[in-house]
């Protein structure tokens, strides 16, 4: 469970054991063969969002781990709203698991969300010592973000 922080300004985030880590759910589907994918990660992403609830109630934090497509001058609200208003694919994605107030983003050059981002910064600030991860695993992003996990010695879930 998370514990709050004394920090009236709402600066400080909330340190907790554990966090959910979403892998690259907002997105457009926008490339060859995102058609195939859309349903099989529709129904994922209907799991998803169960599982974003529950760890909400249990006050874990959400983080989601997002390529930026090439959009090197976005943001992940950016991404959003891309995902949300332009027309694309993987509309129904970011409807299904759409980010609160309260959740953490990092967008990612690469693969994994470790490389060449703040997420291990974010979730040593947070005390995280256990990952759930979940996510869409087109690019083996899922298998990255595991291995570069257990490499910084979090505990990890991944669901399927």
């Amino acid at each position: 469970m998370a514990t709050k922080s004394g920090d009236l300004r709402g600066n400080t985030p909330d340190a907790a054991p554990v966090a959910l880590l979403i892998i690259d759910m907002i997105n457009d589907l926008e490339f060859p063969g995102g058609d195939d994918l859309l349903t099989p990660v529709i129904e994922a992403a209907k799991n998803i969002a169960v599982l974003k609830k529950r760890a909400k109630a249990l006050n874990i934090p959400v983080l989601y781990a997002n390529d930026n497509f090439g959009r090197w001058r976005s943001d992940f609200t950016e991404l959003v709203n891309h995902c949300l208003n332009d027309g694309v694919r993987g509309k129904r994605l970011a409807e299904l698991l759409p980010p609160e107030d309260d959740d953490y983003s990092v967008l990612k050059p690469k693969h994994p969300p470790f490389f060449a981002t703040t997420l291990n910064a974010l979730l040593t600030y947070l005390q995280v010592e256990q990952l759930i991860l979940t996510g869409i695993t087109a690019d083996v992003c899922v298998q990255f973000s595991a291995n570069d996990a257990y490499m910084r010695n979090y505990g990890l879930f991944q669901t399927s």
